[in-house]
């Protein structure tokens, strides 16, 4: 309890209230204050989260800060919350990165502040309300609801095409989504009136129901995730997002499709997931290998990052539908890794384009002579993104090619190439940008990093070389919750 309050409500609500709170402060004649206030709501908002860590327990995979309380009686749906070792750590990633993007928008953002501010706090506890919610539609609600602030962020800060990639997002994901709204009605009238997620996991389906459960499913959290070849939204909603939205996009949003097949698709359709488990190895594998060589034609170092991502995200579903303990806990520790190392280059790519205003990676060459201190933390992520052995991002990819491998030697063969990829165009973005003479005039004119932009950099570095050096107080969370989920879904081939 905090302030007598359930810990999660807290966690949800503070944002929200402290984002409709940084709206009242009007217009820019009060940025100031609007700054201050987001700063120390977001700040308080991800302090109110550490009580489920220091107070959860690992050895049971039963949901654990449960609240549930009436809402719409009429259909029997509730305010459900609840968190398991597969939803609490990305309740803690994403109040971690909500201090980071206000931070980051800190100078930058001159124009309509309040909305920009509070579009963040308010998007910050609807994602944190889609990871705890246990009541399938009011997972619905808060799964719709998150498209509306990035929808602004993108529309409102975005660059010069940022209408044309806001709407593009929104119709992506809004129609992905109305499919799952069929799919959990059928589910209610299944279980004689009830929208409660954990009794769809004890319904006993036909496999022709689960088939067309986990299509439905499939649509809405493959466009999120994104999988091929429903990701084209992504580089453009990357491209256009202002830097504190591209964050939020890759750190947060694009985890909230992987967690919805963990969640619905597995455990309410196992045996259509066994079924299906082919093709969505063939398209992670494909995202894996194929995108990662369209990551080493962009030119545009947002395109390459936002790439990055597709590819790396297929790493994660391929983690899930191996069906192995190595597979699914390497796929849920590259998820939080991918979050920091994502996140903070594109806070990278931000800071150079503050001060150049521009992506293209020919227009950069020698910004090591004029800003060492970033081309420190630049290079330390750039490792990160390449897989290297102590930082975060090695723990979840050795993982996931270890249970790929129990399960088939090429998967994990086609698997390990993004660790060639990856470095590949990673290295080469860096090595344009960052080494070499100084370029041009504008690159002679950068200025090093300010003592703001330091502590957001140092914080995800020692979040990076924290998690690769020592991954255990995450794993031991996740683990039990993992061999439970992978028992439910059943696996006669893999021992767990």
């Amino acid at each position: 309890m905090i302030f007598g309050l359930p810990v999660i409500s807290v966690a949800i609500w503070m944002p929200i209230l402290f984002g409709v709170l940084v709206l009242a402060t009007g217009d820019d004649r009060n940025a100031s204050l609007a700054r201050v206030l987001s700063l120390v709501g977001s700040v308080l908002s991800f302090l109110v989260t550490f009580p489920l860590y220091t107070g959860f327990a690992r050895n049971t995979s039963e949901m654990q800060f449960v609240e549930l309380h009436d809402w719409i009686m009429r259909f029997n749906i509730q305010y459900s919350l609840g968190v398991d070792g597969i939803s609490m750590p990305f309740i803690l990633l994403t109040a971690f990165f909500t201090p980071i993007v206000v931070l980051a928008g800190w100078k930058v953002i001159e124009k309509r502040v309040s909305q920009y501010m509070a579009s963040f706090l308010i998007m910050s506890g609807i994602m944190i309300g889609v990871f705890a919610a246990l009541d399938s539609i009011l997972f619905y609600v808060f799964w719709e609801s998150m498209l509306i602030p990035m929808f602004l962020i993108i529309g409102v800060w975005g660059g010069a095409n940022r209408v044309y990639a806001a709407v593009k997002f929104f119709l992506y994901t809004l129609l992905g989504s109305l499919l799952m709204l069929v799919a959990l009605i059928y589910l209610y009238n299944q279980t004689g009136g009830s929208f409660a997620i954990l009794d769809f996991h004890r319904v006993a389906l036909s496999m022709s129901a689960q088939i067309l459960i986990f299509i439905a499913f499939f649509f809405a959290f493959a466009v999120k995730v994104p999988m091929f070849p429903v990701h084209t939204w992504l580089p453009d909603a990357h491209v256009e997002a202002p830097t504190g939205g591209s964050v939020i996009l890759a750190a947060i949003m694009l985890k909230v499709g992987a967690y919805g097949f963990l969640r619905f698709s597995m455990p309410i359709a196992p045996d259509a997931s066994h079924y299906l488990s082919g093709g969505m190895i063939t398209l992670s594998l494909i995202a894996v290998v194929y995108i990662g060589l369209v990551a080493l034609m962009q030119t545009d170092m947002k395109k390459l990052v936002a790439y990055s991502s597709i590819s790396h995200m297929g790493f994660v579903t391929l983690g899930f539908f191996i069906f192995n303990t190595y597979g699914m806990e390497g796929a849920l520790l590259q998820m939080v890794s991918h979050g920091f190392v994502a996140g903070a280059l594109f806070l990278c790519i931000g800071v150079l384009y503050d001060r150049m205003h521009s992506r293209n990676i020919a227009d950069y060459g020698g910004v090591a002579n004029k800003m060492p201190v970033f081309a420190a933390f630049f290079m330390l992520f750039a490792m990160a993104n390449s897989g290297l052995p102590g930082t975060s991002a090695f723990v979840g990819e050795f993982m996931v090619i270890m249970g790929a491998m129990q399960a088939n030697f090429w998967y994990a063969f086609a698997a390990a190439s993004t660790l060639i990829f990856g470095a590949a165009y990673t290295l080469w973005m860096y090595k344009r940008v960052i080494f070499g003479a100084v370029a041009n005039h504008h690159v002679s004119e950068l200025t090093d990093l300010t003592t703001r932009e330091k502590i957001i950099f140092a914080v995800l570095a020692l979040f990076v070389l924290g998690m690769g050096l020592y991954p255990l107080p995450l794993a031991e969370i996740m683990h039990v919750s993992v061999r439970d989920l992978l028992a439910h879904v059943g696996n006669s081939k893999i021992p767990l």
